[in-house]
């Protein structure tokens, strides 16, 4: 797994060095940095910049690029095993998975849950989240309806997220929650909103169409979180 960017590689360098296996620099580094870089690894490769922007499609490298050990998914009857889940239903844009995994993991969920889909890009979800994959628990379920089914029959309460539901401020969670983001474009679908508990929305000032997935994922989270 190929990763790339200042921040993203400093988290790995400081919190989980051992993943790193090979270190591209396209750039001179700081001495200082590049001794402790040589203490993770002893892989490292002078590249030119034609290579690095080959090696990240393209992308803003900032002079630190790395092959690591990949980043896995966690079994879902692991995860299920939490009290407070993030599920992302047929959520498929990187960046919106990336900043909601932030938003989770920042407000105390114990996993998150990629459903109806078969794969996912772990690469760009790891890049898009800022290392908080590296964080917090990842699972993927093929069938949203089974999944919902089967936290149901372990004590989780699920509340779904959909213009038109009890706002949130209003709501008590329970203590085994799950939150059930929609996709970007179609939200929660009518087979998903049948096997939910509750239905919640944020209650804006001004009248306006939604707001971003990332955006209420981030906002409901701290509901359930503090309240």
């Amino acid at each position: 797994m190929i990763i790339y960017g200042k921040q993203l590689f400093l988290h790995l360098l400081n919190h989980y060095p051992s993943r790193i296996e090979t270190v591209f620099l396209p750039k001179k580094c700081d001495p200082k940095l590049f001794s402790q870089i040589a203490r993770a690894t002893q892989k490292i490769c002078t590249i030119d910049e034609r290579k690095a922007q080959a090696m990240c499609h393209g992308g803003n490298h900032q002079g630190f690029i790395a092959e690591i050990k990949d980043l896995e998914l966690t079994p879902f009857n692991e995860i299920k095993h939490g009290s407070f889940l993030v599920i992302l239903d047929e959520v498929t844009d990187v960046g919106n998975i990336g900043a909601i995994i932030r938003s989770a993991y920042a407000f105390g969920a114990d996993g998150l849950i990629l459903s109806g889909m078969k794969t996912c890009n772990l690469e760009a979800i790891l890049r898009t989240s800022s290392a908080a994959a590296f964080e917090l628990p990842i699972a993927l379920c093929p069938s949203t309806r089974d999944m919902l089914n089967e936290l149901k029959q372990i004590g989780f309460t699920l509340y779904g997220a959909d213009m038109g539901g009890v706002d949130v401020k209003e709501v008590i969670f329970a203590p085994k929650r799950a939150l059930i983001m929609g996709s970007e474009g179609k939200g929660l679908s009518p087979k998903v909103k049948e096997r939910l508990d509750t239905i919640v929305s944020i209650k804006m000032a001004r009248a306006f169409d939604s707001l971003n997935v990332s955006a209420a994922a981030a906002v409901l989270c701290d509901r359930i979180a503090n309240g």
